[in-house]
């Protein structure tokens, strides 16, 4: 087998064996070993379906994706060499451990599926994924024991174990990944390894808050949720008055339903959205129902549809005619006269000496 590469800098095409880049590698640390492989993973020819996530093996496990239960898993990337026992495939998680062998295909390419039914009841966390090449020699030199649950060393003596993957005294993760890639990646070993990572969530559906709407009016229900792109949800508007098992209520249907496809988001979370046109609903409270046809999730909403949409009159206030103040200066008020009364005359003043004088005389009598 061949592995085709672009000379750096110069427009020509060569070939080297598989055989010369296992030289090449063996010429190298681990670490680059590993991304010389590593390049030749990354590389994905398979369109699985549009309901699953797809991964294809890196360097690191951050920016894992976040998926639902029941959502389906493709793994998958190119590896050259055609290795006779193929490769080998852990899946490690929270009390959780799966080994599979995978084939590469004619053209180098290879997939594994974790289904549906695989990850309907994992719990909830960040599951790592190592792809295991046996590169050379065509052996697992780091296998799993089931038997002991031991993870063992092949070069060791006749095969020792190294740490003890499940039972009594077992790694969880992330220590048995981290434990798992330290062994593989050992200088004396000639088996190579890429990684990849995701994280289960439980399936989660959220409608976005609705507002009120009136008769005859267009709009768009949205919301978010984690199942994976490509699923199919149920969206169901209902009236609060349908009530067919009560006589009293006419059990008129009032509302819509109908499917949506997920579409995809960011941040692990989807979205979705359905169109509603109310011209046929009557005035009433409303409840949206959404759930998935495949995948159990569901979520739940109200909205209020009204003959017209009532609008907020504004109450006039009534305003108090404050009297202008003058800002002049008010005139000081007028002076009060004091001018003294006019003496008495001198007429007057003998009158009064008169009257006196006459009083006197009578007196002395």
């Amino acid at each position: 087998m061949y592995l085709k590469k672009n000379l750096t800098g110069i427009n020509q095409t060569t070939f080297i064996s598989v055989q010369e880049l296992y030289q090449l590698m063996s010429m190298t640390n681990p670490s680059v070993r590993n991304l010389v492989f590593l390049l030749v993973l990354s590389v994905s020819l398979i369109s699985p379906p549009a309901s699953s996530i797809t991964l294809s093996p890196g360097t690191s496990f951050a920016g894992a994706p976040t998926i639902a239960n029941g959502d389906p898993v493709f793994i998958h990337g190119i590896a050259t060499g055609h290795p006779g026992n193929g490769l080998q495939i852990w899946l490690l998680g929270y009390n959780y451990v799966k080994i599979a062998s995978v084939y590469t295909n004619a053209d180098n390419t290879y997939e594994f599926e974790l289904k549906s039914a695989d990850t309907q009841n994992l719990a909830p966390g960040q599951y790592y994924v190592l792809v295991q090449h046996p590169m050379m020699n065509g052996e697992f030199d780091i296998y799993f024991d089931r038997p002991t649950g031991s993870v063992i060393n092949r070069q060791l003596g006749t095969g020792t174990s190294i740490f003890q993957l499940t039972g009594t005294g077992s790694l969880q993760t992330p220590d048995g990944a981290n434990a798992l890639m330290r062994a593989i990646n050992s200088q004396n070993l000639d088996d190579t390894f890429a990684t990849t990572s995701f994280i289960i969530g439980n399936p989660t559906a959220f409608i976005d808050p609705i507002g009120d709407h009136a008769v005859g009016d267009r709009f768009t229900i949205t919301g978010s949720t984690n199942i994976a792109a490509g699923n199919r949800l149920l969206v169901e508007i209902t009236s609060s008055s349908f009530k067919p098992s009560q006589k009293s209520q006419s059990g008129e249907f009032s509302g819509s339903s109908g499917t949506v496809t997920v579409q995809p988001g960011n941040g692990g979370m989807n979205r979705w959205s359905f169109d509603v046109d109310a011209s046929t609903f009557k005035p009433d409270e409303y409840l949206v129902r959404v759930s998935g046809t495949v995948i159990e999730v569901t979520g739940s909403a109200t909205f209020n549809i009204f003959e017209k949409l009532p609008t907020t009159e504004i109450t006039s206030i009534p305003t108090t005619t404050i009297p202008a103040v003058s800002l002049s200066q008010t005139p000081p008020p007028s002076p009060v006269s004091t001018t003294p009364k006019s003496p008495l005359s001198p007429w007057g003043l003998i009158s009064a000496i008169a009257v006196v004088s006459g009083i006197l005389i009578s007196r002395g009598k």
